[in-house]
């Protein structure tokens, strides 16, 4: 029977979830929208490789492919066959799953085998005739939701009302609620939220359960929905997992559905008499009305939120991390032939061997990280000056390091090394550039002739040079080419019909 083969992005959450977080195959399967037995044959696998967490997490998704399949490859998922479609055709007179696979893999050579093909259409068979009643483990979930109904702003200069969001998380053992109101449900603000539920809460759940909203999840799938980079990023922070609810599946969540409509009785409703004309007023009320909450006593527990939180919840809470998680967000960019990517107009380097290659870059207010294969390549702080360059200098050719070494300052030094009239002829050239790195070569020219005639007589044709405004590597070279640096220094101000030394000009002996 052929064996699933998996993307290395989702074998590594599987290690993860086995070694550091040490779930049970099965818990991992369905939070990764996989079988079990992929679950255990990439644990197995990476076993065989002699792999471990702490080895997994320094490999790039190239060098982990090659440790565990010896060849490095593009992505191999295969498609899965849509159970309720195969559900829809086997109602058709004559038709049967093994013609339904036929098709199947004329459309997918490299699809599922036909045992894997019917164990797929059977379990999705077994999980329509069941609704079982879910038990809520302690500290294990925390479900969050956005409310329907929406609280709202006052514009104090004009009064407009503007609708924002209500943001609503209950732990499923204690119903423990935490609420707060957001501009908008973007990216952004649906992190920041998470955050400060923790931060409520005191502590990490073993994993959270959203609705498949935009937000959260880029690709919303009944059996493999794939997460938001960033969200993705913050339970990797937290040490949690993310188990969206199934689309069209409300007993999946229905914790937070019964959460939003208390917060929009509880909390809402009692807003309605109230304006607002900033979200942390807002939100400072909302806290109190909260409080308040939490703190009633529910008719069935005989108890108040607070107190099974209490009890129940909290001692079951993995610990908050050191740090505070700093919301970032992803994009693809691609290397320019100067080695450097850009974001929001300023430009950041990396290994000029990645030119032309497409990265990953990850940005938050502070930083920039640049990605490639999963391996952090280049790190920035993060600049606002637009059409500005931010290079690190290990990321340049060799060459262009040795370019970027010199500055006028450490010519002209050089310069008076030599002596007074050198380190004034170098000057005049900078002086004389429209731009200081156009007169560097020149200067470099100079200073080199050193070598050749020492630093004496160079001083000498510094002298002759500096005297008949010549100002070019050339003129120097042809001074002592032709020996004139031994003769007497002309005047400061030449007379009239005195030619300036040059290579185009022989002089009367020439004639004779």
């Amino acid at each position: 029977m052929a064996t699933e083969r998996l993307t290395m992005r989702k074998i590594r959450e599987i290690l993860r979830h086995k070694w550091a977080l040490g779930r049970s195959h099965r818990d991992v399967a369905a939070s990764l929208s996989v079988s079990v037995g992929a679950v255990s044959a990439a644990e197995q696998r990476a076993r065989q490789a002699g792999l471990d967490w702490g080895t997994v997490e320094g490999l790039s998704d190239e060098a982990l492919e090659v440790r565990l399949y010896g060849t490095a490859t593009t992505d191999r998922h295969r498609s899965l066959p849509e159970p309720a479609a195969l559900h829809t055709e086997l109602k058709r007179q004559g038709v049967t799953l093994q013609l339904l696979h036929h098709e199947y893999r004329e459309r997918h050579p490299d699809g599922y085998g036909y045992t894997q093909f019917c164990d797929h259409y059977r379990r999705w068979c077994q999980g329509r005739r069941l609704s079982m009643r879910q038990i809520h483990r302690a500290g294990e979930k925390l479900f969050v939701d956005y409310a329907g109904k929406k609280p709202a702003l006052v514009d104090p200069a004009t009064g407009e009302v503007r609708e924002v969001e209500l943001f609503v998380a209950v732990l499923g053992a204690s119903n423990y609620t935490f609420a707060e109101a957001t501009a908008t449900q973007q990216i952004a603000d649906w992190i920041q939220s998470h955050v400060h539920a923790f931060e409520y809460l005191g502590g990490v759940t073993g994993a959270v359960v959203p609705d498949q909203l935009k937000t959260g999840v880029t690709r919303a799938c009944r059996y493999e929905p794939e997460l938001q980079r960033s969200y993705e990023e913050l339970a990797r922070h937290y040490g949690t997992v993310i188990l969206p609810a199934r689309p069209a599946a409300p007993r999946d969540k229905a914790k937070v559905e019964v959460a939003v409509q208390i917060a929009e009785r509880w909390i809402l409703a009692r807003l309605r008499h109230q304006a607002f004309f900033a979200l942390p007023a807002l939100n400072q009320r909302i806290g109190e009305l909260l409080d308040e909450l939490n703190g009633r006593t529910m008719r069935h527990y005989r108890a108040s939120r607070r107190a099974l939180f209490e009890q129940l919840d909290r001692p079951a809470l993995k610990p908050l991390p050191v740090t505070r998680y700093q919301h970032a967000l992803w994009k693809f960019v691609r290397a320019n032939i100067d080695y450097h990517v850009e974001l929001a107009g300023h430009y950041y380097s990396v290994p000029f061997t990645l030119r032309g290659q497409q990265l990953e870059l990850r940005h938050t207010a502070t930083t920039v990280e640049v990605f490639h294969h999963g391996q952090r390549v280049a790190s920035h702080l993060r600049s606002a000056l637009r059409g500005r360059h931010t290079t690190v200098p290990e990321h340049m050719p060799k060459s262009h390091q040795a370019h970027l070494e010199w500055s006028p300052e450490r010519i002209t030094r050089w310069a008076h090394t030599i002596g007074p009239q050198t380190r004034t002829l170098v000057e005049a050239i900078f002086a004389d550039r429209p731009h200081p790195e156009q007169g560097y070569r020149s200067c470099l020219g100079i200073l080199r002739l050193a070598r050749r005639y020492g630093e004496a007589r160079l001083e000498a044709a510094c002298t002759r040079a500096v005297a008949v405004s010549a100002r070019s590597y050339r003129h120097v070279e042809s001074i002592l080419k032709h020996g004139l640096d031994r003769m007497p220094a002309p005047d400061s101000s030449p007379r009239d019909g005195v030619p300036v030394p040059h290579d185009n000009l022989r002089g009367r002996d020439y004639y004779r």
